[in-house]
């Protein structure tokens, strides 16, 4: 089966996104500084099992946003995404987001929780920035407009891996940084505002009646393991899972341990 590619537009944005396979609705929504190709590892698996949709969040490839009056933010990826489901006559799905993806599945369950079978959290939270979360990333805004994005990412991709990986599959990291250069600044700006507004969403991750997902890695740096640990405890519904010397990347540093959770989620839970 092949990935068939659609546009969905409504107002002011124009949604990219792919289709594969058949069966129960599984969305796969990507992180900062990604695209929809970071799920390609597990699209291979799990193709076979459901039906996969995986947009490009706006400003990401051909996915645009055209109102500059009104900023890109969490929750109006989160609209965007049901559009999406609207236009594919979606009643219920999966949803399962990496890092800022992960912050746009929460308010997606926090807007339309009717909407969702279960959703995933990998390698993200649902607690909003700390001060200095948001400092950092103001400091990122600014090194962005100095020195552009791709040299930005071109310092800090390297980061998200754990110790091992980074040094030992030098060529991953490099195919992700290589992406990269698709990124306008402007982008990378709007999405590091949008995630600094963001509210927490830990409410939703307490309170929700269906299963919940979660992967985290020892060596992640951006979600620290502690406080995903921390936060795996409020609910019963939330399935834990730890990936041992894996950073911020774990459908790329250890793909198969994760197709495997997610499959098992999938098959669970549809």
């Amino acid at each position: 089966m092949e990935l068939i590619q659609k546009i969905c537009v409504h107002n002011s944005v124009q949604l990219e996104y792919a289709t594969v396979g058949k069966g129960r609705a599984v969305i796969l929504l990507h992180g900062f500084g990604e695209d929809k190709s970071i799920w390609n590892n597990q699209i291979d698996f799990l193709k076979d099992h459901c039906k996969l949709i995986v947009p490009n969040l706006p400003g990401t490839g051909n996915s645009k946003h055209t109102d500059h009056t009104h900023p890109i933010s969490i929750q109006s990826m989160a609209n965007n995404i049901k559009c999406l489901l609207d236009q594919e006559n979606i009643q219920s799905c999966i949803m399962l987001g990496h890092s800022m993806g992960g912050y746009i599945t929460l308010a997606f369950a926090t807007l339309f929780p009717e909407l969702l079978k279960g959703f995933g959290l990998i390698h993200s939270t649902a607690y909003a920035d700390s001060e200095e979360k948001k400092s950092t990333r103001r400091r990122a805004i600014e090194l962005i407009n100095e020195y552009g994005g791709y040299s930005f990412l071109k310092n800090t991709i390297p980061n998200l891996f754990g110790n091992e990986f980074k040094y030992t599959s030098v060529e991953i990291v490099e195919q992700l940084i290589e992406k990269s250069k698709a990124f306008y600044n402007k982008t990378l700006q709007d999405y590091y505002l949008a995630m600094i507004d963001r509210t927490a969403t830990t409410y939703t991750l307490a309170n929700t009646t269906v299963p919940v997902l979660m992967i985290a890695g020892t060596e992640d740096t951006a979600v620290p393991f502690a406080d995903a640990t921390q936060q795996a405890s409020l609910s019963s519904k939330i399935q834990f899972h730890v990936l041992e010397g894996v950073g911020h990347m774990g459908m790329l540093e250890s793909p198969h341990e994760v197709n495997q959770l997610m499959l098992n989620f999938i098959h669970h839970t549809l």
